[in-house]
């Protein structure tokens, strides 16, 4: 196992940070920000490779499984929980798990991550198999709880992949599809909520969306199956009626409540006109 240290541990590229007024401490926070998208953008073929082996087994009857502790656990139970609204799909399609369980998203628990053997525990609960896609997140990718979860999963014939923010980590040596995102020295040393965070959010954005996108669940550029939960998604429902069909906001309305999907009713005048 490659010993390094992770570069999410580098020292910062700044110091005497209490010393900063809060202009140059935001200022130099972004300056740092600038940086992430750059870094991501030379993964995406890396990320085009993972996205290109979770869309078939989604579309087979798979699921698409995210493991992390901490920040990164949160972002992959994040990524998770907003793909039934935004895309219609079942809560059970991608499943997102954090060392700890749910009592971690909001309080730290002790040791949770150190364990290797749990993250196996807590994928088979959802009878996890070969149909699936399992993806760890870490920031340092030396993550027990990931690293153990990856490399079980693999012995079991699970497609594995990960996103980590160092490079030539045990995580990556231990996943099938690594993307490793650098993003270099935090603006306060190894507070990897900040940079790190950021670009694992991104590249969850970029998979998840173009994995929904691919599989169908995005027409045009709209979301035709998010779930009318409220009223703001309500209107947003009618405008893309409104736009596409080129009505009135009243007769859009109707068909909406009628058929509640913004999907059902652009079918259902497609096939009128058929």
């Amino acid at each position: 196992m490659n010993k390094k240290s992770p570069d999410t541990e580098k020292v910062s590229n700044y110091d005497y940070l209490e010393k900063m007024n809060t202009f140059e401490l935001l200022s130099n926070i972004n300056k740092e920000d600038h940086t992430i998208a750059e870094n991501v953008k030379k993964q995406i073929p890396s990320i085009e490779k993972l996205v290109d082996e979770i869309i078939p087994r989604i579309d087979s009857g798979g699921r698409l499984f995210y493991i992390g502790a901490g920040t990164s656990g949160r972002l992959g139970v994040l990524d998770a929980s907003e793909c039934p609204p935004t895309f219609g799909v079942s809560p059970g399609i991608v499943i997102g798990l954090i060392a700890g369980g749910d009592t971690a998203l909001r309080n730290a628990v002790e040791n949770a991550e150190d364990d290797t053997n749990q993250a196996w525990k807590d994928l088979q609960e959802y009878d996890i198999s070969e149909k699936d896609v399992l993806v760890g997140i870490a920031a340092s990718g030396t993550t027990p709880y990931v690293i153990g979860g990856i490399k079980d999963a693999r012995n079991n014939g699970i497609i594995t992949g990960c996103i980590t923010c160092s490079s030539g980590s045990p995580l990556a040596e231990a996943s099938e599809y690594p993307i490793e995102v650098v993003t270099g020295p935090e603006f306060v040393t190894g507070s990897t909520r900040m940079k790190a965070g950021t670009a694992q959010k991104l590249v969850l954005n970029m998979i998840s969306t173009s994995v929904m996108i691919k599989l169908g669940r995005v027409k045009g550029n709209k979301m035709v199956d998010m779930q009318l939960s409220n009223d703001k998604l309500v209107g947003r429902g009618i405008r893309m009626i409104m736009e596409d069909l080129n009505i009135e906001k009243e007769q859009a309305e109707k068909l909406l409540l009628e058929h509640k999907s913004v999907r059902k009713v652009l079918d259902a005048h497609k096939n009128e006109r058929n």
